[in-house]
């Protein structure tokens, strides 16, 4: 009977215990229960409508309106390279020499016959003269006469001929130096000190980094639309803008191997980033039409897809509710929507990693 008394009175403060313990837990449930749902303040903004330029955006090429490749009139072996690539340099000025001795050699010998064919002109000419005068006395014949008239004139002609002869010669002798076209920046330099060079060998190359232009090849899917002066921006390979343009020329014929259409937009002076031959992006605009926009802010890209959070109202407040969205471009630090939005939606813009589906939200602004 005392076991028995002694159990009961155990049972029942294990009983109280328990009775507490579940208690005591139910009561820090409740404060969890209530926190989860308070509503997270965020900060909102309508999908406004803004003016968005309609573009797209093609690889251009920089290109100098006066680029030479220079290539020598004469055989021989280089003696001279005065420039390296890169060098800046004026109209005229030399940048390489061929051996000229071969050429200067017969420069000399040519101007050793033209003196000795100067010597029979002169001489003829003062025969000439003085038999002219002994037949018009009635001393000589006409006979003689006219064989020193022939002379003369033989001689005459094969003096100019030789004449004519030596100045080329000291022309044919300039092409062993090779001289700047105009003011420009040296190219590459393929050829040694010493090497043998023939017309066909490539020296270098000399670029005027002015006059720039900028060629796009427009697909001809676009040919309706493609007009001079639509707007053009250069752009690097980040994003950075370059330079601003206008189309300024359109080929009249269509790249067959390309399928597309040749367009130019002239670079201004003030470019000074670029240079020839540089790979740009080249982004055109086509026109500009109102279209809903949002604020980069408000993008989250998941899995290559890009989402925005609007506050979407559920009973007396708001919840988070993902949508799946198509943007264009960029536009100053907005996105326009191709799809996914409505004007009246109003997107997310702050606390977006703190988000999920279906979480209370307390728009601000």
């Amino acid at each position: 009977m005392l076991w028995n008394r002694n159990a009961t009175q155990t049972l029942s403060v294990l009983s109280a215990a328990l009775f507490c313990a579940i208690a005591a837990g139910c009561k820090h449930e409740a404060p969890a229960a209530q926190a989860a749902g308070q509503a997270m303040p965020v900060k909102v903004a309508q999908v406004a409508i803004n003016p968005v330029p309609r573009t797209d955006t093609y690889v251009a090429t920089i290109k100098s309106r006066r680029s030479a490749t220079l290539q020598p009139q004469v055989d021989g072996n280089i003696t001279r390279i005065n420039v390296k690539s890169g060098d800046i340099v004026k109209a005229g000025q030399i940048i390489m020499q061929i051996d000229p001795l071969k050429q200067q050699a017969t420069v000399q010998s040519q101007i050793g016959t033209q003196a000795q064919k100067k010597a029979v002109y002169d001489y003829n000419t003062i025969e000439y003269d003085r038999q002219s005068k002994l037949y018009q006395a009635g001393v000589v014949s006409r006979d003689v006469y006219d064989q020193a008239k022939q002379a003369y004139e033989n001689s005459k002609a094969d003096y100019d001929s030789s004449a004519a002869l030596t100045n080329t010669q000291k022309e044919q002798l300039a092409y062993y130096q090779i001289r700047a076209p105009f003011n420009g920046i040296v190219g590459d330099i393929p050829v040694h000190l010493g090497d043998y060079v023939s017309p066909t060998t490539l020296l270098t190359t000399i670029d005027e980094n002015a006059d720039l232009e900028a060629y796009i090849y427009i697909p001809t899917e676009r040919a309706t639309q493609v007009r001079t002066g639509l707007p053009v921006e250069l752009l690097d390979t980040d994003g950075t803008l370059l330079a601003k343009s206008t189309i300024s020329f359109l080929s009249p014929q269509v790249d067959n191997g390309l399928q597309s259409i040749l367009a130019k937009a002239e670079i201004p002076r003030s470019a000074e980033m670029l240079r020839h031959s540089q790979l740009v992006r080249a982004r055109v605009t086509w026109n500009t039409e109102p279209s809903p926009v949002v604020p980069v802010l408000a993008v989250s890209l998941i899995g290559g897809q890009t989402f925005v959070y609007v506050a979407e109202p559920k009973g007396t407040g708001f919840v988070a509710h993902q949508v799946a969205v198509t943007l264009g471009e960029t536009v100053g630090n907005n996105y326009p929507v191709i799809s996914g939005l409505k004007p009246a939606d109003r997107v997310i813009i702050s606390g977006l990693q703190f988000l999920q589906e279906g979480a209370p939200v307390q728009p601000l602004g």
